[in-house]
């Protein structure tokens, strides 16, 4: 498999480091790469649209444009790109739920950390491609799973919340067998995409974009368990 990876960091030193990471897991895994550093933000958005990257390793503190603000333009237009945070301040790790971040790593890196964070990103990138079927009353949907946030379910209906709703005449179970492990059911009437989560509290679970969902009692441990898990 080839992957393209983009390196987005103001420190030539640090870019070199982490393409000979890269490109040491990249032997180790038998994965054709290849690789591009940037100095900034602002250089990495210029050859964005051209070069499609697949994983982008972003520092946070940048001259100009910060790692957070790219990361957010970025997701703002594409479910599917894989980021890795990768940094000297662990304050900042609040930011990658906003953004729905892969992994925040801190420096110096650990190289057996990258790698697994690596084989992670690889492996969302083939579950990102899986579509579920909708068929509605009007037409028939392709709807990729990456980018369903939550499914509620109202009487004998249920609607999928993504970039559109859909309601349809189906189970929450019989979803979840559509679904991976970036989904929790939540209660009896929601299921979650954890990757869209921003903020978890006693009783409810808050998504980027706004939306909230319902928590119930005793639920709140589990919830959070799940995040770190996937996150992990």
């Amino acid at each position: 498999m080839s992957v393209i990876i983009s390196i987005c960091d103001d420190s030539s030193q640090e870019r070199t480091a982490i393409n000979a990471l890269v490109r040491r897991w990249a032997q180790k895994s038998g994965t054709d790469v290849d690789v591009h550093e940037f100095p900034t933000a602002e250089a990495f958005l210029f050859e964005y649209e051209e070069l499609a990257s697949d994983i982008v390793l972003l520092d946070i503190e940048m001259p100009g444009m910060s790692g957070v603000e790219l990361a957010k333009r970025l997701r703002a237009g594409n479910k599917r790109i894989q980021i890795v945070f990768i940094t000297g301040y662990s304050e900042y790790i609040s930011e990658g739920y906003e953004v729905a971040a892969l992994h925040y790593l801190l420096k110096p890196l650990s190289a057996e950390k990258f790698f697994s964070t690596l084989d992670r990103a690889m492996e969302n990138r083939k579950t990102d491609d899986r579509e579920i079927v909708i068929e509605t009353s009007e037409e028939t949907v392709f709807l990729p799973i990456c980018e369903i946030r939550y499914i509620e379910v109202i009487r004998n209906y249920i609607t999928i919340h993504g970039e559109k709703e859909y309601t349809v005449k189906k189970t929450l179970k019989e979803m979840e067998k559509e679904l991976d492990q970036r989904f929790l059911r939540v209660g009896r009437s929601y299921i979650v995409n954890l990757r869209f989560v921003s903020r978890v509290t006693r009783t409810e679970v808050f998504l980027r974009g706004g939306e909230k969902v319902p928590l119930p009692r005793g639920a709140y441990e589990t919830v959070n368990r799940a995040i770190i898990q996937l996150r992990r």
